[in-house]
């Protein structure tokens, strides 16, 4: 007898766009900590909807039981058409941020503040660069038909006049 089913999905972020807590690490003394650098995520495509992740890990160190109680997020610049906060999850630690539509060109700074079951409050701006990546822009140099379509090599490169 065969039967079948819909299989049931666990759903996990992905661990290639997250970023980690810097700046919680002790210093020799006499000497001064290092400025952290700026947190930024990879580029996202405007019509990606991708999931996004910050990890707080580094600020619970000690108190294992801790967690995220609390996000609080907020996205500039914030009009008609710029990057759009669908939800936010936390998980122990983790914050995990979905992310949809932004302008073309846009460098966002996404300001995460979590606050914790004990009380800790952590707060970092992010920066998400928001670039187009699903089209390739073609030279307007490029061999094309005469009905617009573009001409290219055995590599699927366009072919350029001139060249």
């Amino acid at each position: 007898m065969s039967t079948t089913t819909t299989p049931t999905h666990v759903w996990r972020p992905s661990s290639s766009r997250r970023l980690v807590l810097d700046g919680f690490a002790p210093v020799p003394r006499g000497t001064l900590p290092a400025m952290p650098l700026q947190l930024s995520w990879p580029t996202k495509d405007p019509s990606d909807v991708l999931d996004y992740e910050f990890d707080i890990a580094a600020a619970l160190i000690g108190n294992e039981g801790d967690s995220i109680a609390a996000v609080n997020v907020l996205v500039t610049p914030n009009g008609t058409g710029d990057l759009t906060l669908n939800s936010v999850a936390a998980d122990g630690s983790l914050v995990v941020l979905w992310f949809a539509a932004g302008h073309a060109g846009t460098v966002y700074i996404v300001q995460i503040t979590a606050t914790t079951t004990i009380g800790r409050t952590v707060g970092r701006a992010m920066l998400l660069p928001v670039q187009t990546l699903a089209s390739a822009v073609v030279p307007a140099s490029a061999l094309t038909t005469d009905q617009g379509a573009i001409i290219t090599d055995q590599n699927g490169n366009p072919i350029l006049l001139g060249s």
